[in-house]
C-alpha cells in the first residue's frame, strides 16, 4: 500500500477547496478525488482542440 500525502491532501482540502476540518474528514477518498479533479483524467475539449480535430478530420460534402 502506498503512503498518502496527508499534509498535501489537507492543504488541498482546507486551503484549496475551503473545507472545514470536519467536512474534510467526513469525505470518502472517491469524493475527495472528485472534488480535487483526477490529474489522470482527460481534459475537456476546448475550442483550440476542436479546431485541430476539424482540420485533421474535415467534413466531406455528400456527392449527389
Amino acid at each position: 500500500m502506498s503512503a498518502l500525502d496527508w499534509p498535501g491532501l489537507l492543504r488541498a482540502g482546507l486551503g484549496g477547496l475551503g473545507l472545514r476540518p470536519e467536512e474534510f474528514w467526513r469525505l470518502t477518498p472517491a469524493e475527495l478525488v472528485l472534488m480535487l479533479g483526477d490529474p489522470r483524467a482527460v481534459a475537456p475539449l476546448n475550442r483550440a482542440r476542436l479546431d485541430e480535430l476539424a482540420r485533421a478530420w474535415p467534413d466531406k460534402a455528400k456527392d449527389g
